[in-house]
């Protein structure tokens, strides 16, 4: 059930972090922190009977490959919620706003412009560490924060009050997927090259454990600055280890890096190489124009289960020049709960809304739109949601229990393909496996073991950032 803690209290705790904000994080100064701001409001959230949504997602920066499909999902879910009649008898209201990247002050700037504007619920941001940088700001303010595509295990247990939510896995589950892949394609060697940041640290870390753990040697591990200019000196070194497996966990800078590994006969893989990519470098737009053949043979991972063509076909609607889909599903889903949530606590207050977003996740009555689940919640019923990405249900943290994660394959065309999906809990045991072109079954072998699982984070949802194509890709993307 929801987390316990009474209304006065919380209101009373969200009022005095507004006042007074503390910093988080890591001593590197590559490592967001939070921020206290300015100018804002320090009233704290209390709900007006209208459920305003704000969107904090990449419109620019370094994971502005993940605002489209984000944005489109978004607008989608609040189209099909109003459609339904709304939340409390009224429609909801969006209002967005650029989430931007850690080199600029434009996240904080717009949490401002979201909280003065009222909003209850503020979906975003993508990046774990842009998170990081203002979560404070956020939940200090009694507004509820979900996240579509956050996965750094910083985040697994941070004290936000109870005010903060994701839908994607925490980096344990990608992890996991990512050493086991690796593990199952006959690697015995791995090298990983992951930028330094909340999101690139968390996921080298469990991959690293994840290859360990099943027996294989990590040869090298390098985190590089994601802003350098080059990248000759760091493909140099995982060249020197010379692996059988590559790890590249990145965001747009990945090009570059992949660019060098050209220069230096990394790519196209040779026989008996191996090299895996991660929602945050997932894409099939940002290789399009290399040369035939580049990135052929090599595997990523992107949180999600196999996205539906109808929805796919809805996005569209709204993007007509979406390619990739990443986080799409867990957009979708993060609006929709937090939709059902305001009609279980009959408020639109975050702190309200907050208390029940376990309930309406698990424990219930299954059902999978808001039209359905609304009519059951209505009748008196306890729900269950399910939605485009998946199985939904949080923990007391507000982090996904359990995980979808699709695994996908470049060919010739430098494009990615579904090779198969993979759902089990993220604190370890058996899972299932879909093909991409087939139904589900029970695989035991590609459940790591829980020992795997031991990290920083007990549990989350559907993981990190990253793209897809058409119907064969999942809906899901990077973060960070």
């Amino acid at each position: 059930m929801a987390r316990a803690f009474p209304a006065a209290k919380a209101l009373a705790l969200v009022a005095a972090a507004a006042l007074a904000l503390s910093a988080c994080g890591d001593d590197d100064d590559d490592e967001a922190t939070s921020d206290p701001t300015t100018s804002a409001s320090t009233k704290v959230n209390t709900g007006n009977g209208v459920l305003k949504i704000g969107t904090l997602l990449p419109e620019t920066g370094s994971l502005q490959i993940l605002g489209p499909p984000e944005i489109a999902a978004v607008k989608l879910a609040i189209q099909d919620i109003n459609a339904a009649g709304g939340v409390l008898g009224k429609n909801v209201e969006l209002e967005q706003a650029d989430s931007g990247d850690t080199s600029t002050d434009i996240a904080s700037q717009s949490v401002n412009r979201l909280l003065d504007a009222g909003v209850d619920a503020i979906v975003g941001a993508a990046s774990s560490s842009v998170t990081l940088k203002v979560i404070d700001r956020i939940t200090g303010s009694g507004v509820l924060q979900i996240s579509p595509a956050n996965t750094s295990t910083t985040l697994t247990d941070y004290p936000d009050k109870g005010l903060y939510f994701r839908t994607a896995p925490s980096d344990v589950y990608q992890g996991r997927v990512v050493g086991q892949t690796a593990l199952d394609d006959g690697a015995e060697s791995l090298a990983i090259l992951a930028l330094q940041d909340a999101y690139g640290t968390s996921l080298a870390d469990q991959a690293e454990k994840a290859f360990k753990d099943g027996g294989g040697e990590v040869v090298a591990k390098k985190i590089y600055d994601p802003k350098a200019s080059e990248f000759a000196a760091e493909v140099g070194q995982i060249k020197s280890a010379d692996p059988d497996a590559i790890a590249l966990i990145g965001f747009e800078e990945s090009s570059k890096i992949i660019d060098e590994m050209v220069k230096q006969g990394l790519l196209p893989l040779k026989s008996g190489k191996t090299m895996y990519m991660v929602d945050g470098n997932m894409s099939n737009a940002s290789y399009a124009n290399m040369t035939k053949g580049t990135m052929e043979g090599v595997k990523g991972t992107i949180p999600g289960s196999k996205p539906q063509d109808d929805f796919v076909t809805k996005l569209k609607s709204f993007d007509s020049s979406l390619k990739d889909y990443s986080y799409a599903g867990e957009a979708y889903d993060a609006v929709v709960l937090v939709a059902l949530a305001a009609e279980a606590a009959n408020s639109d207050a975050g702190v309200d809304i907050a208390k029940k977003m376990v309930e309406v996740s698990s424990g219930g009555e299954k059902c999978g739109t808001f039209a359905d689940c609304v009519k059951l919640l209505q009748e008196g019923k306890d729900i269950d949601y399910d939605g485009q990405s998946g199985r939904v249900e949080f923990d007391s943290n507000g982090n996904p229990t359990v995980a979808s994660m699709g695994i996908y394959q470049y060919g010739n065309d430098n494009q990615y393909k579904a090779l198969k999906f993979v759902t089990g809990p993220i604190a370890g045991g058996a899972t299932t496996t879909e093909s991409a072109g087939s139904g589900s079954s029970s695989d035991a072998s590609a459940s790591p073991s829980p020992s795997a699982t031991s990290g920083s984070e007990s549990s989350s949802g559907s993981a990190s950032e990253a793209d897809e194509e058409e119907s064969a890709s999942p809906s899901a993307t990077s973060t960070p």
